[in-house]
């Protein structure tokens, strides 16, 4: 895996269908070496705080072995740098191959993955497309997000190292496939072994996970 671009954004209040919102999706790719720190990127700063940022939410990472099939969905030639937002566009990574908790070395840092995107309305600003969201969903390449554990600096071009990946098998596709399929012995087992995911992806297996208590009662 290697960085391809890294982007980074500050907040801007836009208008879209006839509404004002503070958004900080609209990224530009930057050179050279960029500092990371616990929260984020230099440069780079969160709208709205109750859901985006945070440590476990520090770096967004989406893989731009994605964008072809996007541009083709979309009926365009191309797409821009950081379409979807993400502060890393990465190749060599997909959803299915990342497990949530692996620790990965990114330039001079280290981080750890912690759960997947959950697309909001903003992303439809992003895209001009206010349904976009669900498409989003839909097709299921959500990319994931990163907790710094060691601050330092990353740059285009720099490798992603795999350093360490829990023992347990559940990927960023599979996640989203076991919120999908609603199957609560899955959710229970997505439970146990992600302690620590956040808490719009727990409330949702634990929702799941009810119908598992209620059938042993």
């Amino acid at each position: 895996m290697k960085i391809i671009h890294v982007s980074v954004g500050q907040p801007k209040e836009v208008e879209f269908e006839g509404k004002r919102a503070l958004t900080s999706i609209f990224k530009s790719p930057v050179e050279g070496k960029v500092a990371v720190r616990l929260q984020n990127i230099d440069g780079d700063r969160q709208s709205d705080l109750t859901v985006h940022g945070g440590r476990d939410k520090a770096i967004y990472v989406y893989s731009i072995d994605y964008y072809e099939a996007w541009a083709r969905e979309l009926g365009v030639e191309s797409l821009q740098i950081s379409q979807f937002g993400e502060n890393l566009t990465v190749s060599g990574s997909r959803d299915s191959e990342v497990r949530i908790g692996s620790r990965f070395r990114l330039g001079d840092i280290e981080a750890t993955v912690t759960h997947p995107r959950l697309p909001c309305f903003k992303l439809g600003i992003r895209m001009n497309d206010k349904t976009f969201p669900k498409t989003f969903w839909d097709r299921g390449r959500l990319g994931f997000y990163l907790r710094v554990e060691k601050e330092g600096s990353l740059g285009q071009g720099d490798p992603i190292e795999l350093i360490e990946q829990p023992e347990h098998d559940i990927t960023i596709q599979k996640l989203l496939e076991i919120v999908k399929n609603g199957e609560p012995d899955d959710a229970v087992d997505a439970i146990d072994n992600l302690a620590h995911l956040d808490g719009g992806w727990m409330r949702r297996l634990r929702h799941i996970a009810k119908h598992e208590t209620r059938k042993e009662n």
